[in-house]
């Protein structure tokens, strides 16, 4: 039981996508076993209204009209963020949220700025290297950051940066990779390639695996595919498929990702951060494909984190060929050094207790919001465990 244990309510904004949404409720389940009532606000997408069912006995869960900002539609978005502030702020009026937390993304700012206006400590998480528009705006207005990356860090305006890592839904366990495929209905003693293209596919990473997948089969006769598309090109890719018969799985998502993940030997992926703290916690190497078209070249960068520490390797769409996928696939499938080399380097970056970490510093803050020393010296993200909990405590040694 945590030092911290509350009955406070707090909100999440973590809606738009997987890599919003998962780390959120990763961090509402920390703060519900904490004895929290927590509220997820996320967008009508429907990679968010899917997700959020198997957890709605768990959270309240409120849907926000807001939209992201393309570039293109900039009186739309400021319409739909108008229209959610205004949604986040009826649905605190019955019961303010002690904090409110913020996951990134275009459902971040108005639950923050309704929770601001009606006394709520508020947070901010940043999953990437490079923080996106609405961490980056949000930075100044928040209480203290969490990020994923130290290089996020120094480029958030906030004297409060806390690097706790990224969090993941709980499951994402180490576990018998035989098992996992058997379970699937793969063949449990043959190896397992695991496409991903994020939350919604990538039609850039299905064209490459369609070309590498023949020529991998060459070098690894008994490799098996289990290849998650996105709804749009689903039936074309398995219709591509089709002549490879049992050993190749397409399906346009998959909700049990833990149970995928435990199962491969080597994934092809893109490097949304959220994607990556998952490989990460299962120890799980990587060729990873950045989407070229993120904002600010992001998974760019997060991909040669990753691989500076040797725990995956890059291959940039634009350009890419087969040979070049297949190399990368194989020089991590076998086993060998470079393979060793790739799950320690995931071990070090891997942060297991991210959501716990965030969920006890958002509580440590309201404990010392209601002492009276939240924002002094000895409050700061700084300051020793043993000394913030002390001063919790009101002092009492």
């Amino acid at each position: 039981m945590s030092a911290f244990a509350s009955s406070e309510f707090v909100a999440i904004a973590c809606g738009g996508t997987g890599g919003h949404l998962f780390p959120g409720i990763a961090v509402g389940h920390e703060l519900v076993a904490r004895g929290c009532d927590v509220a997820l606000l996320i967008s009508p997408k429907d990679v968010d209204q899917t997700a959020v069912r198997g957890v709605a006995h768990e959270f309240k869960v409120v849907t926000l009209p807001a939209v992201g900002l393309t570039g293109r539609n900039v009186l739309k978005f400021a319409s739909a963020s108008l229209k959610s502030y205004r949604a986040a702020l009826a649905a605190f009026r019955g019961r303010p949220p002690a904090a409110v937390l913020a996951m990134g993304g275009f459902t971040s700012a108005p639950p923050v700025l309704a929770g601001k206006r009606l006394g709520a400590a508020t947070f901010l998480h940043e999953s990437n290297t490079i923080p996106g528009r609405a961490n980056r705006w949000l930075a100044h207005v928040v209480d203290e950051c969490f990020v994923g990356f130290p290089e996020a860090s120094p480029r958030l305006r906030n004297r409060q940066v806390a690097v706790t890592g990224t969090p993941v839904r709980p499951g994402f366990t180490i576990s018998d990779p035989a098992g996992a495929r058997a379970a699937l209905g793969l063949a449990p003693e043959k190896p397992l390639l695991l496409v991903m293209g994020g939350s919604q596919g990538a039609a850039g990473v299905n064209e490459l695996v369609l070309a590498a997948f023949p020529k991998l089969l060459e070098r690894l006769p008994d490799l098996q595919l289990f290849h998650l598309t996105g709804v749009q090109d689903c039936e074309r890719v398995r219709a591509a498929f089709a002549p490879f018969g049992r050993r190749v799985r397409v399906q346009a998502f998959f909700s049990e990702m833990e149970l995928l993940l435990a199962a491969a030997t080597v994934a092809i992926s893109r490097s949304g951060a959220s994607s990556l703290a998952e490989l990460a916690a299962m120890r799980l190497p990587s060729v990873l494909i950045p989407y070229p078209a993120a904002v600010d070249d992001h998974q760019r960068f997060n991909a040669q984190a990753f691989a500076a520490s040797g725990a995956a390797r890059v291959v940039l769409q634009k350009g890419a060929t087969a040979e070049e996928l297949v190399s990368a696939v194989m020089e991590l499938a076998a086993e060998g050094e470079p393979r060793r080399r790739a799950q320690a380097g995931l071990a070090e970056l891997d942060r297991p207790g991210a959501a716990g970490e965030i969920a006890e510093r958002i509580l440590l803050r309201l404990a010392l919001r209601k002492t009276g020393t939240a924002g002094q010296s000895g409050a700061s993200s700084e300051a020793p465990a043993s000394e913030v909990r002390w001063q919790a405590q009101g002092g009492v040694r």
